[in-house]
């Protein structure tokens, strides 16, 4: 089985979308904000009229430039499969999103996520949408796998690695196709995560997403046979 090497965050800037696809990784993650009509592409927090982002230890200034997701689209140079995390319980940001990829004629495939569910079904309507819903707690894994087990169709999910063990990942991946997991950011993590059976590895290191792209077997040159 191969696992998807998924590179968190590093769609967040356009140097982290070079440093990921010169690393080979089959998916570039971002965080979607939508803000003063703008759809903006970074983890950090606004802070309502206060002047800075935040997010727990770190702070920057509001006035400071920011990529829109636009920009980082008409960036790429590689066909990056990029996962979109939409961000907030408002489905006005799935609704631009599905608004700007109709405008600039993206219709690779793509994948959205987010914990806000009604807002990755509804960008799912888009054609080259793949929907996946995300958990990070409990309470919204039972959710999930009632949703899903109710007959909910998504693509994947994407599920905080402290609450997969063995059994839960194969009943998820009897539900869907991709069952990602975050944040994976060491080797110890990576074994334990291989082991349950997960498809999918979103990790924040470079080291571990390196790992996870050297265990692949070698395609062999091309063109050879068998």
């Amino acid at each position: 089985m191969t696992l998807l090497a998924i590179a968190h965050r590093a769609g967040n800037s356009l140097a982290g979308l070079e440093a990921a696809n010169q690393l080979g990784v089959d998916v570039v993650e971002c965080d979607i904000h939508q803000y003063r009509g703008n759809l903006e592409v970074r983890h950090l927090k606004t802070a309502g009229p206060l002047p800075f982002l935040w997010d727990r230890w770190q702070l920057a200034s509001a006035s400071a430039p920011r990529l829109g997701l636009a920009a980082l689209l008409a960036a790429d140079r590689h066909g990056t499969t990029f996962m979109l995390d939409l961000k907030g319980r408002r489905t006005a940001a799935a609704r631009a999103v599905a608004r700007l990829l109709r405008d600039l004629g993206h219709d690779a495939p793509i994948l959205v996520c987010g914990r806000h569910w009604p807002s990755v079904e509804l960008l799912a309507e888009e054609p080259q949408v793949l929907p996946v819903l995300s958990a990070r707690n409990r309470g919204e894994l039972r959710r999930l796998l009632s949703r899903l087990e109710d007959g909910s169709r998504v693509h994947g999910v994407s599920v905080h690695r402290d609450l997969l063990d063995a059994g839960t990942v194969a009943r998820l991946s009897d539900l869907v196709e991709v069952v990602m997991t975050w944040s994976v950011n060491d080797l110890e993590s990576l074994d334990r995560m291989r082991d349950l059976g997960v498809t999918g590895i979103i990790s924040d290191e470079p080291t571990v997403l390196a790992q996870l792209l050297a265990e692949r077997p070698d395609p062999g040159p091309r063109g050879s046979g068998s």
